[in-house]
């Protein structure tokens, strides 16, 4: 039977083992839904392998990479190489849900799932970045290898609900990406794989969005401090990999991901829906980190109309030289 608040009295009861039980039915309610509409996709199938050919190395006749051989744009190659890595951490993403939230029962069973969905992310676009010679291979391996020998640890691994909200958010952050790169990148075929991902992405944000909800319901002061405080502190998954930070300009920039779009697209989508900031019975703990979380909001949509003016001003210089 999933325990409610009259079965666990006080603050001190949420632990996170009793918030596992707790959201135990929920896992498997939204496991089921899960299952019942995610639909099974081939990677091989979005990748055009007539276009591949042999990298100098093993092959005689292996010809080198060529900012000429790619269809996609700069700021495509940029995204593209950005969310790959991201991808690419799989296996200490895996590791640390694996320890928050168990191996075993229905939570067990949707984190084997996640991960085996997440790992053809990663699979189709590599292959498709060799296959159409979108990046230079060279450096996209010495990136990997340097971003996975520092290995991955989440700024919410301390706490199985934060790493619920901030992976509520944070799925939609990466559809939200994947989508404007395939938008951004200049090639078909990109962006119909980018999109097939994308559909994953948006499950996995409904389903963990759902869990969120739930546990507002049970454990509604504590779930509200994990928000404000994941939300303040939010950092992407691969804010540690190499030239990250110039990386992350040119997409703001480029209007793949920036503060205008991580404000109306990724934060405001999971709060409006779960009215987060509309919730009331709250405690004094929880009512002080709704009313920081409304004011840090209206502080980041600040920000992001000055961000708005400058990219507008940054445009219209560009027009007047004729770069459009």
């Amino acid at each position: 039977m999933t325990l409610t608040p009259s079965h666990l009295a006080g603050t001190d009861a949420w632990t996170d083992a009793r918030l596992l039980y707790a959201l135990e039915e929920v896992v498997e309610k939204e496991l089921n839904r899960h299952l019942k509409v995610a639909k099974d996709w081939m990677p091989h199938e979005y990748v055009p392998w007539t276009e591949g050919r042999n990298f100098p190395g093993f092959f005689e006749d292996g010809e080198p990479w060529d900012p000429a051989q790619s269809k996609v744009t700069q700021l495509g190659r940029t995204a593209l190489v950005v969310n790959l890595l991201t991808e690419d951490n799989l296996p200490s993403y895996h590791h640390e849900i694996a320890t928050l939230f168990g191996r075993d029962g229905a939570w067990g069973t949707w984190v084997h799932r996640w991960t085996a969905e997440e790992g053809r992310h990663g699979t189709v676009m590599r292959d498709y970045l060799l296959a159409s010679r979108a990046v230079d291979p060279d450096e996209l391996e010495r990136f990997r290898m340097a971003h996975m020998s520092e290995g991955y640890e989440s700024d919410n691994r301390h706490s199985m609900l934060h790493s619920v909200a901030y992976v509520a958010f944070q799925e939609l952050a990466t559809r939200v990406s994947h989508r404007n790169t395939g938008h951004q990148s200049g090639d078909p075929v990109c962006d119909r794989m980018l999109a097939r991902i994308s559909t994953d992405e948006n499950l996995h944000m409904v389903f963990y969005r759902n869990l969120l909800g739930a546990a507002f319901e049970i454990a509604p002061d504590e779930t509200m401090q994990a928000v404000r405080d994941v939300v303040t502190g939010f950092r992407m998954p691969g804010h540690g990999m190499p030239g990250f930070e110039r990386a992350a300009v040119a997409m703001a920039v480029g209007e793949v991901y920036n503060l205008r779009i991580h404000h109306d697209d990724v934060l405001q989508p999971v709060l409006r829906y779960l009215k987060v900031l509309d919730i009331d019975g709250l405690g004094p703990a929880g009512l002080r980190a709704q009313e920081e979380l409304g004011l840090f909001m209206n502080g980041l949509d600040t920000e992001a109309a000055k961000f708005d003016d400058k990219l507008a001003a940054r445009k219209a210089r560009m027009a007047a030289r004729g770069r459009v």
